[in-house]
Formats: structure tokens, C-alpha cells, sequence
């Protein structure tokens, strides 16, 4: 396999995984549970673990595509940016994630401003990376395109497809 491929394979972790990784933080606030709270956590140091390995695919990924026919230098460079913002989210979520790991252990009056906080940028993580994938998508999946054209009516206002 190569940068291509594992791109492809491993970009959804981190989408998946920040999802899942706030709602069972959630679940963990609600029910005052370490245990969930942990589980939680190590969804999302995955889950920011996943998005270190798709940005540090991402280049080889776009000199596969870069070049074929119908593909936007535009929606390339786009997506780029949004990627990078959405790593340092999800690098900033998975590393207070591990300091919550801490405090289960060392200190219980931390537990829930610590999980508070992990779960708002968790969140806001969440918001980037699905923006993220949304961009990528469009790069080969002309389907999702904002700017696709419509079906071709004729004078009665029915598809002609």
C-alpha cells in the first residue's frame, strides 16, 4: 500500500472517532463514571492519532491526484488548509485528553472541567474534520459537488435524463 491508500483507509478514523469519542465523553459527564470518562479519552487520542496519520499522508495523496483530468488545484489547496487546522484540534483534544487520563488518576475535583473541556474542543474538532472530509470528497467525488449542475429539463419541466 502506499501514501494513497492509507489516506483513503484512514481518513474517516478521525471523523468517526471524534464523534463517538464526545458522545461517550457525554455519557461519561452525565453518569459521573471514570471508566467511560477513560474510554472516552483513548477514543479520541485515537482518533487524533488517525488524523496525524491521514494530514502526514495527505501530500502523497494529492500527487496521485493532482494531475488527472477534472481535478481542482482549488478544491486540493482547500481542503490542505482545513486539514491542518483540524489537526492542531485534534492534537489539542488528544493531549488534554491524556492530561483528563492524569487527573482521573491523580486528582477527582479536576475530573469534570477537565472532561468540560475536552468535550468542547472535541466538539469543535468534530465540526473541522467532518469539513475536512467534506473537501476531500470532492476531490474525486464529483457527486458531492456544490457546484454540479442540474438535471436537464425540457419545456414541461421534466428530467431528461
Amino acid at each position: 500500500m502506499y501514501e494513497t491508500h492509507i489516506h483513503l483507509l484512514i481518513t474517516h478514523l478521525p471523523i468517526i472517532g471524534a464523534a463517538l469519542g464526545a458522545l461517550v465523553l457525554i455519557h461519561g459527564i452525565w453518569k459521573k463514571s471514570d471508566t467511560t470518562l477513560i474510554a472516552a479519552y483513548n477514543l479520541l487520542i485515537i482518533s487524533a492519532i488517525g488524523a496525524g496519520i491521514a494530514y502526514a499522508t495527505g501530500e502523497g495523496a494529492e500527487e496521485t491526484v493532482e494531475h488527472l483530468q477534472g481535478i481542482s488545484k482549488n478544491v486540493i489547496e482547500e481542503h490542505a488548509e482545513s486539514a491542518i487546522i483540524s489537526l492542531a484540534l485534534l492534537i489539542a483534544t488528544g493531549g488534554i485528553a491524556v492530561v483528563g487520563l492524569f487527573v482521573i488518576w491523580k486528582s477527582s475535583f479536576l475530573i469534570r472541567p477537565v472532561a468540560l473541556i475536552v468535550l468542547f474542543i472535541a466538539l469543535v474538532g468534530f465540526g473541522f474534520i467532518v469539513r475536512t472530509g467534506y473537501l476531500g470528497g470532492q476531490i474525486r467525488h464529483t457527486e458531492i459537488e456544490t457546484n454540479s449542475a442540474s438535471p436537464v429539463k425540457d419545456k414541461d419541466g421534466k428530467d431528461n435524463d
